[in-house]
């Protein structure tokens, strides 16, 4: 099956991809211990946070060996989770070599996004329009609502790409999609402003990490639940924060 060495590798590499990608801590820690099991590994133990990966098992021989990653870059893409538990599954099944299994990792880590940006961005106005409407029940606040949750993504993605900062970039894409929601209704092409700002935020909303939080703490992964639940909360702060400035720019 493998060096000892080329397990460590591949379950690393599958791990860090996994949390990456936004997998709970939980499902990143059993595929881990199934993979080095099944690569002939004995007292497997693995532990896994928001940013880091430690995994130690003992070889055929006795020997024992530990190895600790970061994981600096978090990002929403649950295809790529789907395509590492397919490939782990496939290891732990006999179905691929040790070799083929790390191959197949690198090739999922190197492929693109699984959707195109232009698509992503339609989503996300898309999304803000139809929470506009099911809040509001308002259909002249819909396409107001959707350029708003479009402007935000948009907003988001070129801060992230520039600044680096998770939750700085957050909170000027807040500040922008709130910006963009005044401006709209003071030229009179929206009536309710807070059913647009809604929708103009709904991009923003963290549901991912909030949910993977709740998921960890009730299966007894304290750290990370807690981890996962602060960054939604900071998350949230931001976009109340950019939302909030807006509010003082444009109405104080």
């Amino acid at each position: 099956m493998g060096t000892a060495e080329q397990t460590m590798e591949c379950c690393l590499l599958g791990g860090k991809l996994m949390l990456r990608y936004g997998a709970e801590t939980y499902r990143v820690e059993d595929t881990m211990t199934r993979m080095a099991q099944s690569a002939g590994m004995h007292n497997v133990s693995s532990f896994v946070t928001t940013t880091g990966i430690f995994l130690a098992f003992r070889t055929k021989n006795g020997q024992d060996l530990m190895q600790m990653i970061r994981v600096r870059e978090r990002y929403q893409d649950l295809s790529k989770v789907t395509s590492v538990n397919q490939v782990s599954r496939e290891f732990t099944h006999g179905k691929l070599t040790i070799e083929e299994t790390i191959k197949e990792l690198i090739d999922i880590e190197k492929a693109p996004m699984n959707y195109p940006l232009w698509l992503i961005y339609l989503a996300s106005g898309i999304g803000g329009a139809a929470f506009s409407y099911l809040i509001g029940g308002s259909l002249f606040d819909v396409f107001p609502a959707f350029i708003g949750g479009l402007i935000t993504t948009v907003s988001l993605v070129l801060y992230q790409k520039y600044l680096k900062v998770k939750f700085f970039s957050e909170f000027l894409a807040a500040l922008s999609g709130g910006i963009v929601a005044i401006l709209i209704v003071q030229s009179g092409f929206g009536m309710n402003i807070d059913q647009i700002i809604i929708g103009t935020l709904i991009p923003l909303v963290p549901g991912v990490p909030l949910t993977n939080s709740v998921r960890d703490l009730m299966s007894g992964d304290l750290v990370a639940g807690v981890a996962r639940g602060a960054e939604a909360g900071v998350t949230s702060l931001s976009i109340a924060a950019g939302v909030a400035v807006s509010l003082s720019i444009l109405y104080i």
